[in-house]
């Protein structure tokens, strides 16, 4: 009995492992170009959730409040933070890896859509993405 649960766990952390090892973290210019296991799609109609300038986001945004904006990712700020600005301004903004639209790279030139939630704290401020939808 004893063998067959040390067997077991060995094959456990053995097929852990190799799951970590392929894991690959996302670049600046985008997720891996491998389709991601267990990827959803996404709704892509008609929204209530209001698209705002980065200006207007900043000035009258509410704690929680749920927001559309339009422009470019900057830059990639370490980790999962990245600057974007629009016409107006610009906001940190928090992407996961998994946000990024699968299969294709985002470069500071290509414009994009960020579905998410503006977290309005009182040491910090910054945007949390949901989605992520290309611009043409």
């Amino acid at each position: 009995m004893r063998a067959i649960v040390s067997t077991l766990t060995l094959a456990s952390l053995l097929a852990f492992g190799a799951t970590v090892a392929t894991a690959q973290p996302a670049a600046y210019t985008g997720p891996s170009q491998t389709p991601q296991a267990g990827s959803h799609g996404s709704y892509s109609g008609p929204s209530n959730v209001p698209l705002m300038t980065v200006k207007q986001l900043l000035d009258t945004g509410r704690d929680d409040q749920h927001a559309r904006l339009q422009g470019r990712i900057v830059s990639h700020d370490g980790g999962d933070n990245y600057s974007f600005e629009d016409a107006t301004g610009r906001i940190a903004v928090e992407i996961d890896d998994k946000d990024f639209p699968a299969g294709q790279t985002v470069s500071a030139e290509q414009r994009v859509e960020l579905l998410g939630e503006f977290d309005k704290g009182l040491r910090k401020t910054e945007f949390e993405v949901d989605r992520i939808t290309l611009l043409r």
